[in-house]
Formats: C-alpha cells, structure tokens, sequence
C-alpha cells in the first residue's frame, strides 16, 4: 500500500439521464450528474436552508449500458469511486478543468421504474443492488436481480 486512499461514498438523485459515448473497439462510459443535499437550520433566522452539491459521474462498459437502462434522471442512488480531475484545451486555445467521480460501485436505491411497478405491483421488490469489480468493470461481483 502506498499510504494514501482516493475513496468517494456519494447517495443522491441523478440531475439528467445518462448520456452514453461509444468509442471504436466497443468500450463506453456513461456520464451523469449526481446532487447531494446538505439541509441546516440557520441560527439567526431559524430558517431551513438546503445546499445542493453536483457531482459529475463516470460509468464504464458493462456498468454505464445498465445504469443507462435502468436510471433516470431524480433516480436515488448510492455510488462508490475515485475522484479523478483532467483539463483539456478547447478549439480557441481556453484550458478547461473538471473533476469527475469515476464510479467503481454502485447500489440502486430507488427508481422511477420501480415507481411506476410498485403501483401496478404493490408487491415488487423495488432495490436494485449492482457490484462491479472495481479492478473490471465489466465483470459483476454478485448475480443481478433483474
């Protein structure tokens, strides 16, 4: 061990849908926005105020085709990963900077889907629980429940 740890814990609602990007070779990533919510009581006003994180998530191969399918945007999930930060230079010569969550696991806490399911099935079971590898992530630790 090199005596340092990049570990991120995230539970929070997607801001968009997930946006896919094919690369030659069949590889993909997944990309979406994650909020956190931090809610406080202000002292002085004794006014509720709630803070809003965003968190710009990565999925790759197998991992980003099945959160594609089965998330939404103001799904809740749970996501483990590594913060990792790049900067590229745009057309005009601008260097761009963000920091980006690459997301090694991740738990389904609820979906619109299950939602929608729940009320025709009141029955169904409604978590979704995905463990990738995170040495490769296209291989699942556990049997998928769906």
């Amino acid at each position: 061990m090199n005596g340092t740890l990049n570990k991120v814990m995230l539970i929070g609602h997607l801001g968009d849908d997930v946006k896919m990007h094919y690369f030659d070779g069949g590889n993909c990533i997944g990309r979406f926005s994650l909020a956190t919510n931090e809610v406080y009581i202000n002292k002085t006003t004794n006014e509720k105020i709630t803070s809003t994180e965003w968190h710009n998530l990565v999925v790759r191969n197998k991992a980003a085709e099945i959160c594609e399918k089965y998330l939404s945007k103001g799904d809740k999930i749970y996501v483990e990963g590594r913060i990792k930060s790049r900067q590229w230079q745009t057309d005009d010569g601008t260097i761009k900077y963000t920091t980006e969550i690459q997301v090694t696991e991740f738990t389904f806490l609820s979906t619109k889907k299950d939602t929608e399911n729940n009320k025709q099935n009141p029955s169904t079971e409604s978590t979704k629980n995905t463990n990738f590898d995170p040495n490769n992530n296209d291989l699942p630790i556990n049997d998928l429940p769906f």
